[in-house]
């Protein structure tokens, strides 16, 4: 399998419930997608992850949708709005590997450090797999900064990977409490998005 073939994702997004009414296919980032149709409310992935949002730009309620069908947004994702836009998660380039290393107790090639308070303070522990519960593998009371290194991550508002999601792509995040309407929220686990998610 060649990178640029790991790399594709495409998505189709439909404006009524169960594939029905005009719809529109997307195969990168996509900040408004009312411009091509009034609302979206199903989709289907054909191939690829994507992180589906409430509002455009990217902004509010996110939710990670992989290869699938989802036939009732609304119902299945609990966002009164539909899907707002979109953003193409990358495939990382250490996955196709990843699932041999996985097998072989030798990890991937991700990478993230969290940290206790914001701007970087506080306890730090760096991680390269999935974390069910931060407060029980850390005793950390809280993660409000992160630096991630390599990879793309989700991170989840409850422990066991449930609630309120945030996708976490490569870059220095020194306050996740102001990120995009996410006010007040504390992150309880941390997954890493691989090709088999």
């Amino acid at each position: 399998m060649t990178t640029t073939g790991m790399n594709m994702g495409r998505a189709t997004f439909y404006e009524d419930r169960n594939f029905q009414g005009r719809s529109y296919e997307c195969s990168s980032d996509c900040p408004d997608i009312s411009s091509y149709m009034s609302r979206c409310q199903s989709c289907r992935v054909q191939s690829g992850c994507f992180m589906v949002y409430e509002r455009p730009n990217y902004m509010g309620n996110q939710y990670f949708m992989k290869r699938g069908e989802y036939s009732d947004y609304q119902s299945m994702m609990g966002m009164s709005d539909g899907i707002r836009s979109c953003r193409m998660i990358p495939m990382h380039r250490g996955n196709y590997k990843m699932r041999i290393y996985e097998r072989e107790n030798f990890g991937g090639n991700y990478k993230m450090r969290i940290y206790e308070r914001e701007n970087f303070g506080g306890q730090m522990h760096e991680m390269s797999e999935d974390c069910d519960s931060i407060q029980e593998r850390y005793r950390m009371s809280d993660c409000q900064s992160c630096n991630v290194m390599d990879g793309h991550w989700l991170m989840y508002e409850q422990p066991h990977y449930k609630g309120r999601q945030m996708y976490m792509r490569p870059g220095e995040y020194r306050n996740l409490r102001e990120m995009q309407g996410y006010n007040g929220m504390k992150f309880s686990s941390i997954r890493r998005i691989t090709d088999s998610c």
